[in-house]
């Protein structure tokens, strides 16, 4: 091995730079202070620099120092490997000294591998399935014998629109004070009690298939939530205006107009809160909106595969939960579970993700927050809070509020949104399937027990993960499941009871 001394003067000042930057040697030799200085990559120079500046002018000496000096003087084995104490990257402890470092921490591979796990799982199942039973995909639940009487659903649901245009002209009236405030009231309560009666009736005195069922009383709610808020809006924006002609907060301009063109784009627009003007985006991207509807149509696809081969054999070669043996009836329902929580989650992908963005893109809705991280719920009333934004702000604009300015207490006006959440959970279930048993409006109120449960829970272990394991547990493993196998099951029966 050559002595210290051939390497070049260029290193020895790059050295005594060094050491003067750190405030002096003592203790060790120069090569050594130099090797343990010239690794960029070792963490106990990285946690040594503290601004942008100290690391450029290191990186540049290092860079420097790489040129002139052998390798094998860069890194001698007296360095010291081991300078302070350090914890393990997944332990405990180190999370608790710095929980903002772990997060930083990439785990992409760990990821990968649970991904990898999922499909070789969910693979072999698939195949499985297909070598023991066929292909079972089917039309007879989403179509049925008689569809051709489906017709009157179809003419209902383009009979919609009639709904809006009554309420603009009552607010067109009223704008030109034509009628006073308790009829105009009345007359929005009239026509929005009309446009979810009128759609009920018609499906239940028609054999319509379950799927055209669905699809009307979603399109009549979301209507009904429409009418409601532009009612709503409307109704505040004149007592604002009333109060700027009397004097008060006279120098804000509170004048609207009652335009049909607003009503229209509200009316298709991906929101239920009605408003004068909305962000906007710049422009349609053609290639983002078709590469939208290819994956709508694969998820879509991926949904009725699920159901048809895995969920539909396993409620028809099922007893009914409650009539049956306990264990039985809990073994069903955690072998729904997973098939139903797939559908689960394509459905919300294919619905808020997918859907609502194509129909943001096509009007330029610049708001396109349909949802947020509900995955991250720790609490019930989190999630609801999260994961149906256009529903969340409805609710908290024309049910919530409204409640607390009357004087009710915060519990009532809690227990009243999710009262009207219930009723219409209800009728886009019940009525499709003509099968009034009431699980998802019971289904929905115990989610106000569950909500007390879960805070609790997760102000005891504040922590912890408790919380969000609990509401993973309870809201998609248990509760849906059992709703979808009592709705789905009292079905089946009836159709093969009829047959």
């Amino acid at each position: 091995m050559d002595p210290p001394e051939t390497l070049t003067s260029s290193t020895d000042d790059n050295n005594n730079n060094l050491r003067r930057r750190r405030g002096g040697g003592g203790g060790g030799t120069e090569l050594d202070s130099s090797s343990v200085e010239a690794s960029s990559s070792s963490d106990d120079v990285t946690s040594d620099v503290r601004n942008d500046e100290s690391k450029v002018d290191r990186k540049e000496e290092n860079e420097e120092k790489k040129e002139t000096t052998p390798l094998k003087y860069v890194y001698r084995a007296s360095a010291p490997a081991h300078r302070r104490n350090k914890e393990s990257p997944l332990s405990s402890a180190a999370i608790s000294i710095n929980s903002a470092a772990i997060f930083k921490q990439s785990h992409a591979g760990l990821l990968n591998l649970c991904i990898v796990v999922l499909i070789a799982v969910n693979s072999r199942l698939i195949i499985e399935n297909l070598m023991k039973y066929g292909l079972l995909i089917g039309s007879g639940f989403w179509r049925s014998s008689t569809s051709v009487r489906d017709w009157p659903l179809l003419m209902c649901c383009l009979s919609l629109p009639i709904f809006p245009l009554a309420a603009f002209l009552v607010e067109k009236l009223a704008q030109k004070n034509y009628m006073t405030e308790y009829v105009v009231v009345t007359l929005h309560i009239i026509i929005t009690t009309a446009s979810i009666l009128y759609p009920v009736l018609v499906i239940l005195r028609c054999d319509a298939a379950f799927l055209s069922g669905v699809t009307l009383m979603m399109f009549a709610c979301i209507v009904w939530m429409k009418l409601v808020s532009y009612a709503h809006t409307n109704y505040d924006m004149r007592q604002l205006a009333r109060s700027a002609d009397e004097g008060e907060n006279s120098e804000i301009n509170y004048s609207y107009d009652v335009n049909i063109k607003s009503l229209a784009y509200f009316m298709v627009a991906p929101t239920l809160c009605y408003q004068l003007s909305y962000p906007r985006s710049a422009s349609i991207r053609k290639g983002w909106l078709a590469r939208q509807l290819i994956k709508l149509v694969i998820f879509t696809g991926l949904m009725g595969f699920i159901i048809e081969q895995y969920i539909n054999p396993i409620v028809r070669s099922s007893q009914h939960p409650l009539k049956g043996d306990l264990l039985y009836g809990i073994e069903r329902v955690l072998k729904l579970s997973v098939p139903n929580l797939y559908v689960w989650l394509c459905m919300f992908y294919c619905l808020f993700h997918i859907w609502l963005n194509i129909l943001a893109e096509i009007l330029r809705f610049g708001d396109r927050e349909f949802y947020k991280d509900w995955w991250n719920a720790k609490t019930i009333d989190e999630y609801w809070r999260l994961w149906n934004m256009p529903v969340h702000k409805w609710m908290v604009r024309h049910i919530y509020f409204p409640c607390l300015r009357n004087g009710l207490p915060k519990g009532v006006a809690v227990l009243i949104s999710f009262f009207i959440s219930a009723v219409f959970h209800e009728l886009c279930i019940a009525v499709p399937c003509r099968l009034f048993k009431f699980w998802a409006f019971l289904g929905i109120m115990f989610q106000i027990p569950l909500a007390i449960l879960t805070n609790f829970l997760q102000n005891k272990f504040k922590s912890s993960n408790l919380g969000n394991m609990t509401f993973w547990c309870f809201f998609c493993i248990v509760g849906q499941p059992m709703c979808v196998l009592l709705y789905y099951h009292d079905v089946m029966n009836r159709n093969g009871g009829s047959s």
